[in-house]
């Protein structure tokens, strides 16, 4: 009491304080004043604490009196003081400075709250000496939380509430995310305040920022929005977030989102993904992708507008996140979005979220399924451009082993709601390896092409349905054009000069010899069968023109040129005899396709008499039959023509001239006079049927070839027992085919001289009377025309040659 009256008696550190105030507020701070009891406290450190006790006690008796002259006094020397004292004793002060602080923000006047947060900014900036072990920012995070959430009716105090409050948490996290002996402010309960508090004043727009000012005021007031604040302050909290804090930060947004059903427009959560994508560390790419993943499964039967704008989120992070990785596991982030894909799928069908109970309280609406599905596909060709090329193949092949297919081990649904939910998963998936396949660039066609995946993809394309049949030969398509020409061949005509095309053509190299020679009749078999399906429209000839085109181009050598022709004069045929009985249009598209394709590839080979006769032959067309050119036929309305049966020979492309023209040029005649003939596999049976879930009643085709006429097919119906017959025989066979093995190792190894060469001359005789019936054979003048040789006159000439002049295959000469 004595100390109180007089003041001289009181001690020297609360005379040194109370000598800074002026009698009047407005005149600020005694700076002569402010400059002893700096030198004091750096002279004396332990009398730090009491300093900042007293100042602490005199700001809060003044806020109580609202005397805030003097309070905005206290605060400058309390920052002053913190800026000049760095000491092992600053912690004891530290504690009165947040202590008056906290009064300052828990002050209902939003120039004190203001007030306390630009001096905690300031402590923030602070890189102090020594750890504090027991200092608490919890009061701090909710606090400043609560500010960026203001809603104060006045516009403009409004927003300085929220920058002060997201420049406390700016303020909060630098003072604590790099210190591990500070409070863990990654901790969810600090994370669940401080993410959704940026999120949201970046999502809210002020109505006066919508306003057009001068430009010199539109960047004052761009500084000053608390948009450009939060985003800054966002990107500065992820920018330091390590590997173990990704899913703290992230899980946030995607609640935020969720509670603000912000997935919808979709443009709000792409721009808060965008930014947190460019602001981690991009080795932690692959983790906001998990998280996303993860998060799509959550809501997995969410509205479909709900999912499709967490998955279009994910394509726009797949392609930020291409210069780091998707992960460990690159397959199970496929798995999970080809499972939404099939989820989506049977939503659509069912009509409900919860198929086994077949009741729902939720409207599904079918084009917002379809729009979730289109999304699917576009994210993962988006998610497959940012991996490398190895990894790439090892997805194409995933998702092809995904397709139901007949001859595959998948699942195959019966009945007609299981017909729709197979096509349907064909097709999406379909696209989706479509969508793969178009980033994908190899060089190597061996690599490219394994024969697994081919053989699956192949046994597709002999679908009866003639979009899955489109899908496949675009997916071909994407595989084979390495050089950008497929656009040159989008549409389907007889061009007289190639060169206009600009087509990129490159030397064939070894590694697509041998894949031609290991695959070539494979695609040769499915080109030839697609032709003859009477389900194909414009977009499958046009498809087939490109492939036929970019093999001729990219993988083609003399060998294949030969086997391409004689492929193109088959589908010649197909449309001419028209066994299959196709439709008008289908023979006229046909006939068209040859004669586009035999244009190019004779101006391509640069032969001179081969371009002539593929020249005369147009010219014939143009006259006599312009339907069988690709410039009648492939147009909005085609003109077609019911006489297909009745055309000259002079309008068809002749096997026997376009062997003899490249003969004479160093091709293969003798392989070119060869009618081009397929050989039908098992899985082409198998793939052809119409319903790829009736394979309980199999057929069994038998078909003579022998024979001038066809002869009935025979149907033998497969059940159990004719299985298990068929094993036992199999079984059987085999152990007698071994046993003549070895009877005929045992005879020529004891049996004497004598009687092996007497064996040897039976065989001998045998095989002379076959080579004679094929000489026979060979001599005699082919039936088809497409092996005679049209003279000038329209009489066919015949030229016999003699044996001993006559070339044969190498497996017909013993």
């Amino acid at each position: 009491g004595v100390c109180g009256c007089c003041g001289a008696l009181r001690p020297r550190y609360k005379r040194l304080v109370d000598n800074i105030f002026p009698e009047d507020p407005e005149d600020g701070l005694v700076k002569t004043n402010m400059e002893k009891l700096t030198f004091y406290a750096l002279s004396a450190p332990e009398k730090l604490d009491r300093i900042g006790a007293y100042l602490s006690e005199r700001l809060i008796r003044d806020v109580s009196r609202h005397r805030y002259g003097y309070v905005c006094i206290a605060m400058e020397a309390l920052d002053q003081l913190l800026m000049a004292c760095h000491c092992q004793s600053i912690n004891l002060f530290v504690e009165s400075f947040l202590k008056m602080v906290a009064k300052l923000l828990e002050s209902e006047k939003p120039n004190l709250q203001i007030l306390g947060t630009n001096s905690f900014v300031k402590f923030a900036n602070i890189e102090e000496d020594t750890p504090s072990y027991h200092r608490s920012y919890d009061f701090f995070v909710s606090r400043f939380s609560e500010m960026c959430h203001s809603s104060h009716d006045d516009l403009d105090i409004r927003t300085k509430i929220r920058m002060s409050g997201i420049k406390g948490l700016q303020g909060v996290v630098r003072k604590t995310v790099n210190d591990e002996l500070q409070a863990n402010i990654w901790d969810p309960q600090h994370m669940d305040k401080i993410v959704p508090s940026l999120l949201f004043n970046l999502q809210h727009v002020e109505e006066a920022e919508s306003r057009s000012p001068s430009p010199l005021q539109a960047t004052e007031k761009e500084k000053e929005s608390p948009t450009e604040l939060a985003e800054r302050c966002l990107r500065e909290l992820l920018g330091r977030a390590a590997y173990g804090n990704i899913k703290n930060a992230i899980k946030p947004v995607l609640i935020h989102l969720d509670n603000h059903s912000l997935w919808e427009p979709k443009i709000f959560a792409t721009c808060c993904f965008r930014i947190i994508m460019y602001s981690i560390q991009p080795q932690h790419s692959h983790l906001v992708i998990q998280q996303l993943l993860g998060h799509l499964d959550a809501n997995s039967k969410s509205a479909a507008t709900v999912r499709a704008g967490i998955v279009e989120v994910l394509s726009e992070a797949a392609v930020i996140a291409a210069s780091g990785s998707v992960g460990p596991t690159v397959l199970e982030v496929f798995n999970t979005l080809l499972r939404q894909l099939r989820l989506s799928i049977d939503y659509a069908l069912t009509g409900s979220y919860d198929c086994a109970a077949g009741v729902s309280t939720k409207i599904i609406k079918e084009h917002e399924e379809r729009m979730f599905q289109e999304a699917v596909i576009k994210t993962i060709g988006s998610f497959a451009s940012t991996l490398p090329t190895y990894q790439q193949s090892e997805v194409m092949v995933f998702i092809m082993n995904k397709v139901p297919l007949p001859s595959s081990q998948q699942s195959i649904e019966a009945g007609k709601a299981g017909e729709n939910r197979n096509r349907l998963t064909q097709i999406m998936l379909l696209k989706s390896l479509l969508q793969v396949s178009v980033g994908f660039q190899c060089s190597n066609m061996l690599t490219a092409l394994p024969s697994a995946f081919l053989d699956r993809l192949l046994s597709a394309a002999l679908m009866e349905d003639a979009e899955i049949r489109l899908f496949v030969l675009e997916i071909l398509i994407s595989f084979i054009d390495r050089h950008g020409n497929r656009q040159k061949f989008s549409t389907i005509s007889t061009i007289s000069d190639i060169s206009v095309l600009k087509l990129k053509v490159d030397k064939c190299s070894r590694q697509d010899t041998v894949f031609m020679k290991k695959h070539g009749q494979q695609l040769y078999r499915h080109i030839y069968l697609i032709c003859k399906e009477e389900s194909n429209v414009q977009a499958h000839y046009e498809a087939l023109y490109s492939m036929l085109m970019l093999i001729s181009i990219e993988l083609a050598n003399e060998e294949v040129v030969v086997d391409l022709i004689r492929l193109v004069l088959a589908v010649q045929e197909i449309a001419q005899i028209n066994e299959d009985n196709l439709t008008a249009y289908n023979r006229c598209a046909l006939f068209a396709l040859g004669a586009a394709y035999l244009n190019l590839i004779s101006q391509l080979t640069t032969v001179p008499t081969f371009c002539q006769h593929i020249h005369e032959v147009i010219q014939m067309r143009q006259k006599e039959a312009p339907y069988l050119l690709p410039e009648d036929v492939f147009v909005e309305r085609p003109r077609l023509s019911k006489s297909l049966d009745r055309l000259g020979p002079e309008v068809f492309f002749w096997q026997s001239k376009i062997s003899e023209v490249l003969g004479g040029s160093g091709y293969n005649s003798d392989r070119l006079s060869t009618p081009y003939i397929p050989q039908l596999t098992d899985e082409d049976r198998l793939s052809k049927r119409k319903s790829i879930g009736e394979t309980i009643s199999l057929q069994v085709e038998v078909e003579s070839r022998n024979s001038p006429e066809r002869e009935q097919v025979l149907s033998e119906e497969i059940t159990y027992e004719t299985l298990k017959k068929a094993i036992v025989d199999s079984v059987a066979v085999e152990e007698q085919e071994r046993e003549r093995r070895r009877q005929v190792v045992e005879k020529f190894q004891k049996a004497p001289f004598e009687e092996i060469a007497a064996h040897c001359g039976a065989r001998a005789t045998l095989l002379q009377s076959k080579l004679n019936q094929i000489f026979e054979i060979t001599i005699r003048p082919p039936p088809s025309p497409s092996g005679t040789i049209t003279a000038a006159y329209g009489q066919p000439q015949n030229h016999s040659i003699p044996v001993y002049e006559m070339k044969f295959p190498d497996l017909c000469v013993y």
